[in-house]
């Protein structure tokens, strides 16, 4: 009995442990609620997309689900892909992640940005081959001026081989976020110079609408 509850505990702890498990049961809790159907436009990524709590208001004429979870990387994504992706099979993908993936480790380039999308692009093909795919780009936070290479860097590469896709496409909203001197706009952006505030998901809600299917 012991050994039980032992390896109850440790499968417990083990759980707690990976990045981001609390969100993900918090999405499995509220599904459990009130699943929200499936055939829908599905937000997910980082807390670019976390924080846009005027999502559904901003597109109301499209079906959405935003299972988003903040400082997300790629990586988490398609840790949990089953869990935010695949369970709902949706008709339309929208992602932002890939500025976190910069962010936390120095040595994590664009091409490495590119490579992580690559493989959750292709499991998401492999999975729903005929769901339409957009990549809205990574901005151009001001508190991150310093990874401002890197993003340009992975925002080429994925933008590439999406023109090269079918059923996909590539949303810039990194230069749509800067000035005519090309430095980013910080009336877009709250104190912390990293989330947006109701100005810049305006021009997110303009520069994406476009793309979402009815």
């Amino acid at each position: 009995m012991k050994t039980i509850i032992f390896l109850f505990l440790l499968s417990f702890a083990a759980k707690a442990q990976v990045p981001f498990a609390a969100d993900i049961q918090a999405f499995k809790k509220a599904d459990s609620i009130h699943f929200p159907g499936k055939n829908k436009i599905l937000f997910i990524g980082s807390s670019s997309f976390t924080f846009w709590k005027s999502l559904p208001q901003d597109f109301p004429e499209y079906p959405i689900i935003n299972r988003a979870f903040g400082g997300s990387q790629l990586l988490d994504v398609l840790r949990f892909e089953k869990e935010v992706i695949f369970d709902y099979q949706p008709k339309q993908v929208v992602i932002y992640c890939g500025e976190n993936d910069l962010a936390a480790d120095e040595n994590i380039t664009g091409k490495t940005v590119f490579e992580r999308f690559k493989k959750l692009y292709a499991d998401i093909r492999r999975r729903l081959p005929a769901v339409s795919v957009v990549y809205v780009s990574m901005k151009p936070s001001p508190s991150r001026r310093h990874l401002r290479a890197k993003e340009e860097e992975g925002n080429k590469w994925i933008r590439l081989f999406l023109k090269k896709e079918k059923n996909a496409a590539f949303v810039d909203v990194f230069h749509l976020m800067l000035r005519k001197n090309g430095q980013p706009e910080s009336e877009y952006f709250l104190q912390d110079s990293l989330h947006m505030n109701a100005k810049g998901y305006k021009v997110w809600q303009e520069a994406i609408k476009p793309k979402l299917i009815k």
